[in-house]
């Protein structure tokens, strides 16, 4: 009975596509001993964005051992179109890991929800390209 009612609220949602938002993983400064990276989450949309719930993790393995890393959420309570927030900082240690956001947010009362994951060994020079908005070096998934 519980799975019944579980599957009807479900298809009772509606689809709500997530367009025009975007996750980036640029490069911030660079120097001859280190790289800086940021994440960042981008609002393409020419109106905002509300009540921007993330949850980031990285996972997957590393030296023949299954790692995980720590989970963390970041609430954005406004994103304007056309304009960026920085999520967190990302240690070029975890780009041999799946990095997974899960986004969350609010268009009025609507409700949307996307995962991105950056698999392993993609965030590499010969996939940067410029991030719109942001104005910085790096990867960006949509």
């Amino acid at each position: 009975m519980q799975a019944l009612l579980i599957y009807a609220m479900k298809k009772d949602l509606p689809d709500n596509i997530v367009e025009d938002i975007a996750i980036a993983v640029a490069l911030e400064n660079e120097t001859v001993e280190t790289k800086l990276w940021y994440v960042y989450v981008i609002n393409l949309k020419d109106h905002p964005i509300e009540n921007v719930l993330i949850t980031s993790k990285g996972y997957g393995e590393k030296e023949g051992k299954q790692v995980k890393t720590s989970t963390l959420r970041h609430m954005i309570p406004l994103l304007e179109g056309k304009a960026s927030a920085l999520i967190e900082p990302i240690d070029e240690q975890t780009f041999g890991l799946n990095n997974e956001y899960w986004l969350s947010y609010y268009i009025g009362r609507d409700i949307y929800d996307k995962k991105f994951i950056f698999l392993p060994e993609s965030i590499i020079d010969s996939n940067f390209i410029h991030i719109p908005i942001v104005n910085k070096p790096g990867v960006m998934i949509r």
